[in-house]
């Protein structure tokens, strides 16, 4: 029975975790809360549990493996001139989309909710903060762009001492062979995880508390679904490379970052999906995938900052200037790198955005009752954006595995972890 279940695609189990947690959420009310909101909490531990490690070994094992093939730096540059250019059609689609809706007009007297004050970094002090004092802290603490940063050093060792360090490199080799084992049992839990979490946040919103920002609501999912179906399509179509084996490969990982409202709490998940079911090199995606979850938020840092500072214009019946849109598309495209790793990156970016266009930041409390809503579908835009990026950068470098890429090959050669059909298919993933 249990090897039938774990034989099932994983997106297939876990859309059944998302459709039986709405079905729980709503017949549970508020108590899923507390009885079903703990197999959630769970299940987002053991993903964070394997984030730190799972980003020392497999960024210092690829930029070691990068540094002797093709060139870590030329990819480093494309892969963030992707994340540019996602990011200013994710902002134009958003403005498209506020403007169609209109989601702050004909609203008045809306409840203010409670904003946490965000001191929000000068680009100076994230440059520093990007270089730990500790990295042993850095890895307990799970600041992502500090681990990043000394394990691209540890892979830059490796490769400046050659023979060496052939010791070395064969335990961060072997350390990121364990990691992904431990991320794929982990992984086997999304189903249940996806389920509590879900059934979690249906029983906790009423109708109430999501009628009066509605079309605010519709906004965001209209965007945000427009940019993923239509926008990454295009650019897949343009690749040459065929839309329907990207969302398939992807559709594991969108799922879980719509559960978990979380790209950092989804890393693992979409680490696995983009080299074993897109077909990116692993040395790359080790790279690319970790930076895209601190930086590539193409959901919070783009879509979400648009569409709010025009609802937040018509409901203070603000007429913005060309030189407001501006401003906020430029805050939108590049705050995101300014404000990587700061927690919260959706309350921050929204606060950049309204300081810097001159809009009133009390705003912010008019739509942060319904955050955990439209968080989901914001963080499966960031997810899917983060998968993206490395797939047509793979394409333009030739490096892109086409037949695993479109499924003709359901393993990753060379892969200790998944070397035969078989032991894929037993995955479950």
């Amino acid at each position: 029975m249990l090897r039938r279940l774990f034989s099932t695609p994983l997106w297939i189990r876990t859309f059944a975790g998302m459709v039986l947690g709405v079905i729980a959420g709503l017949l549970l009310g508020q108590n899923a809360e507390t009885w079903l909101g703990p197999i959630g909490d769970v299940y987002l531990n053991l993903i964070r549990m394997v984030v730190a490690p799972l980003v020392l070994f497999t960024i210092a094992s690829s930029i070691a493996k990068l540094g002797e093939g093709v060139g870590a730096v030329r990819l480093a540059v494309r892969t963030i001139v992707w994340f540019a250019i996602t990011s200013l059609l994710a902002v134009l689609v958003g403005f498209a989309v506020a403007h169609i809706i209109n989601p702050g007009m004909g609203l008045s007297d809306l409840p203010l909710g409670t904003v946490r004050e965000r001191e929000i970094p000068t680009p100076l002090e994230v440059l520093i903060g990007i270089v730990p004092t500790n990295p042993f802290a850095a890895l307990s603490e799970g600041k992502v762009l500090q681990i990043i940063f000394f394990s691209a050093l540890v892979g830059a060792a490796l490769v400046a001492l050659g023979d060496r360090a052939q010791g070395v490199r064969r335990l961060v080799d072997e350390g990121a062979a364990v990691v992904f084992r431990i991320t794929r049992w982990v992984i086997q839990l999304t189903p249940f995880g996806v389920f509590g979490l879900i059934a979690s946040v249906v029983g906790g919103y009423g109708w109430e508390a999501l009628l009066p920002l509605g079309k605010f609501i519709i906004a965001i999912y209209v965007a945000c679904l427009f940019h993923i179906l239509i926008v990454y399509s295009g650019l897949l179509k343009l690749h040459g490379l065929k839309v329907i084996s990207f969302f398939r490969g992807a559709f594991a990982a969108m799922q879980t970052a719509f559960a978990t409202s979380s790209s950092l709490g989804t890393l693992p998940v979409t680490l696995r999906q983009t080299v074993e079911r897109l077909g990116v090199p692993q040395a790359y995606a080790a790279f690319a995938v970790p930076l895209g979850a601190s930086v590539k938020m193409d959901g919070c840092g783009a879509i979400y900052p648009a569409i709010a500072a025009i609802f937040i214009a018509q409901y203070f019946k603000i007429d913005l200037s060309l030189t407001q849109y501006v401003l906020i598309g430029l805050t939108a495209v590049l705050g995101s790198l300014g404000t990587a790793g700061v927690p919260g990156t959706s309350i921050v970016m929204l606060t950049l955005t309204l300081a810097t266009a001159g809009l009133p930041l009390e705003g912010i409390g008019y739509i942060v009752a319904i955050d955990r809503i439209i968080d989901m579908m914001r963080t499966m835009t960031n997810v899917t954006g983060q998968m993206l990026v490395p797939v047509l950068v793979a394409k333009e470098e030739k490096i892109l595995n086409e037949d695993i890429y479109d499924g003709r090959v359901a393993w990753l050669p060379g892969d200790p972890e998944a070397e035969t059909p078989d032991a894929v298919k037993a995955s479950g993933i």
